[in-house]
């Protein structure tokens, strides 16, 4: 009963969405680990470093689609709870460095020594414990976003305006962190990190481990956003998208409903943050970019806004292009390809690489028989 009520809630794309991630989930450990680099199934571990990175794009894609998608809150600042969730996982991981560091201090990373700190800043207080960091994660963009949508929502800001102030609000997160006298490493940002929970980050096997928790992480995000997008809450979330000014005048307290999903939706984010640092193995003011949070409202675009599958394939599909396009003579032209996909997408696949596919499958798929007449 259960499974049947499951699976019709997921629905058919999302299952195969789910396969696929077990599929990758599955195949590229026995790629890297069992298989000699020799072996023409041998997974490298720069492509297990490279595909967690996409995944942990793909969770910040579905994390934006949930507020954009189902909600109409088109954020322009969601790269922010991304980088504050990895934030938080750096400083837990620079406080494992220890006396490892260059200059061998027990207590402070390695820039706060050369910028001649003399004692831990109150905000880096209890990083060393894992929950605490973990709570972090969650707690700095749920904070923020809590903070910032219960002023906007209740203030009445939509659209363009709102889009306007968070990209306001990640531009002036870049410039506070940029600064060194942030405790937050400057415009180098926090970087050679050692260990996580005691295993080496740099090791192959932590490497694939990562990469498994994340896949799992999007999974689970993927399950949870499904179920809140299909339940009554979900409803109204669509009804606020598509006409928020009769949904108020039915009774419903719209900026309690949008606040929600907007802290929910930061909050993932910050776990894909969280997820994305220990991988990369860096962590800078460079993620505050407004541009990374322009991105992510392109990768949605791409693959299918209100879909939440669509957002998640669009961030494979578009860092694929990035990956492609960056490397070597190519990289120049680059974000000429990023804006002419955005153009393309926005006139010609309104609703994006899933869009367009139930459009193809409606008019090649053999139409049904009327009742009371043979097929001729």
């Amino acid at each position: 009963m259960l499974t049947m009520r499951f699976l019709k809630l997921i629905e058919g794309r999302g299952l195969v969405f789910l396969a696929v991630l077990t599929g990758l989930m599955l195949l590229v450990p026995i790629g890297n680990l069992a298989f000699p680099p020799g072996s023409p199934f041998h997974v490298s571990t720069g492509t297990v470093v490279l595909l967690g990175k996409y995944l942990t794009y793909a969770m910040l894609a579905v994390a934006l689609d949930l507020a954009w998608g189902y909600c109409g809150i088109l954020s322009l600042g969601h790269g922010a709870f991304f980088a504050l969730g990895g934030y938080a996982m750096g400083m837990y991981l620079m406080r494992q460095i220890g006396t490892r560091g260059v200059y061998g201090h027990p207590v402070l990373p390695d820039f706060m020594v050369f910028l001649n700190y003399k004692e831990l800043p109150m905000t880096w207080w209890g990083f060393d414990f894992f929950p605490y960091a973990m709570m972090m994660v969650l707690l700095a963009p749920g904070l923020l976003a809590f903070v910032f949508g219960w002023l906007a929502f209740r203030s009445r800001v939509t659209g363009v305006y709102l889009s306007i102030i968070t990209q306001a609000l990640t531009y002036a997160l870049f410039l506070a962190f940029f600064r060194n006298d942030m405790g937050f490493g400057g415009n180098n940002g926090l970087t050679d990190f050692k260990d996580i929970l005691g295993f080496n980050v740099q090791a192959q096997g932590t490497r694939v481990t990562l990469f498994v928790l994340t896949c799992l992480a999007l999974m689970g995000t993927f399950i949870v956003a499904r179920v809140i997008v299909s339940s009554t809450y979900g409803k109204v979330l669509i009804a606020i998208r598509d006409a928020e000014s009769r949904t108020r005048f039915l009774g419903y307290r719209v900026e309690h409903y949008k606040l929600v999903v907007f802290v929910l939706s930061a909050m993932i984010a910050g776990v894909a943050g969280a997820l994305y640092v220990p991988q990369v193995g860096i962590i800078n003011p460079s993620e505050f970019s407004p541009a990374n949070s322009i991105e992510a409202v392109v990768w949605v675009a791409v693959g299918g806004r209100g879909t939440l599958v669509g957002a998640a394939l669009g961030a494979f599909v578009v860092n694929y292009m990035k990956t492609f396009f960056t490397t070597g003579w190519l990289a120049s032209y680059w974000l000429f390809a990023l804006g002419g996909l955005f153009v393309l997408v926005t006139l010609a696949m309104p609703k994006g690489i899933l869009g367009l596919y139930d459009q193809l499958r409606g008019k090649f798929s053999k139409p049904a028989t009327e009742p009371g007449r043979e097929a001729a």
